[in-house]
């Protein structure tokens, strides 16, 4: 039996490895990208090693896209649907979650439909809402459509639900309200579950790339992944120049990957529990 065990888990652990192999190779070929020539890039058969390392591919991508900029309006389009998406998913999660009111299945239940359906769908109205408000080419654009979130009222619930109920029973019989029960005790319990929901918006917003190219024309109003969109054209493309623009992109979300990954986990397993 121990034979059969241990025999199962290399098995395992080789199927991991070359899964983690398989995720690996296309972080692997945008950095081989970025050192090469646009020659180099192009041959087939393609190589793994580059023959001249083409440091210049970086400041000449720098030189050409104002990244400064991108990185400004990125994070002040992560900063506020991270703290929009938080404080209302939270609200709207209690409420599912703690209080009983006539409707409120249905109504979660719409919440939940949200998640199944495209998100291009609410791209039109969305876009319509923003015009009329006269948001367009704005950095107050990007933000509105993450400022609710489906997905967090969902992941906030799950934290909410396996609070035991005796610490609000508790809260109500020394006299709190709803507000004062939510604010001081609820939240400071889920701490870990707004990081986490913290942490995926901000991933979310990182990597958006329709929205904003809809709703933008001006490069200056731009997050990173519209203005790197900007660099592959529409007959020929500098690829080592475009995965050079696409490392730099990368590199500030893989640093809070990892110092955040514990609440990554947390998130997604805490979202599969049972209540």
């Amino acid at each position: 039996m121990n034979r059969k065990k241990r025999s199962n888990h290399i098995i395992i652990h080789i199927i991991l490895i070359i899964g983690a192999i398989g995720m690996l190779l296309p972080l692997f070929w945008m950095l081989k990208t970025s050192l090469v020539s646009l020659a180099e890039s192009t041959k087939i058969p393609p190589t793994f090693i580059p023959q001249e390392f083409m440091w210049s591919n970086y400041s000449d991508v720098i030189n050409l896209l104002p990244f400064g900029k991108f990185y400004i309006n990125t994070l002040l389009m992560i900063l506020f649907r991270v703290l929009g998406s938080v404080f209302f998913s939270a609200m709207a999660a209690y409420a599912f979650a703690r209080i009983k009111f006539p409707g409120r299945n249905l109504l979660f239940m719409i919440v939940l439909i949200q998640l199944m359906v495209p998100s291009q769908i609410f791209i039109i109205p969305q876009y319509m809402l923003a015009s009329k408000l006269g948001w367009l080419n704005s950095i107050k654009a990007l933000i509105m459509p993450g400022i609710v979130s489906a997905f967090g009222t969902f992941l906030m619930r799950q934290f909410f639900m396996n609070i035991p109920d005796e610490l609000e029973e508790a809260a109500i019989l020394d006299g709190c309200n709803r507000w004062q029960i939510f604010s001081k005790i609820m939240l400071p319990l889920t701490k870990s579950g707004m990081v986490s929901l913290a942490i995926f918006t901000a991933l979310f917003a990182w990597k958006d790339l329709m929205w904003p190219l809809v709703v933008n024309m001006s490069i200056d109003k731009m997050p990173l992944s519209a203005g790197l969109a900007s660099l592959q054209g529409q007959y020929s493309t500098n690829y080592p120049q475009l995965m050079a623009g696409s490392v730099i992109a990368i590199l500030p979300m893989l640093i809070i990957f990892i110092v955040f990954q514990k609440q990554f986990i947390e998130g997604i397993a805490t979202t599969g529990s049972k209540n």
